[in-house]
């Protein structure tokens, strides 16, 4: 037992990380790159069609997840530009995307 509870004291810190990736940065890169297909953002900027979903509407899946977006960027798709992103802007588009449910 004492050892499960020396466990979980250790554990706690790791879960309780906040995820990488700078929100306002990422709104300045779907700005630049993902707004002339996507709204990304409520009330703009964005196309006026619907021919590419809402960033607030992906935010909104129950299937996204910071995973499942760092796998959708990484995944080249039909109808979408291959941008080549590092890292660090992938985690800036994530933490936007993310910071759009709330």
């Amino acid at each position: 037992m004492r050892y499960l509870v020396l466990f979980c004291m250790l554990a706690a810190p790791a879960l309780a990380q906040p995820e990488p990736g700078d929100a306002q940065a990422g709104r300045g890169l779907a700005a630049n790159w993902c707004a002339h297909c996507h709204r990304i953002a409520p009330g703009g900027p964005g196309p006026a069609t619907d021919a590419a979903a809402a960033f607030t509407a992906i935010a909104a899946m129950p299937s996204t997840t910071s995973m499942s977006l760092r796998v959708f960027l990484q995944t080249p798709h039909a109808g979408m530009p291959n941008y080549h992103l590092t890292r660090e802007q992938r985690d800036d588009l994530v933490a936007y995307l993310l910071s759009l449910r709330r």
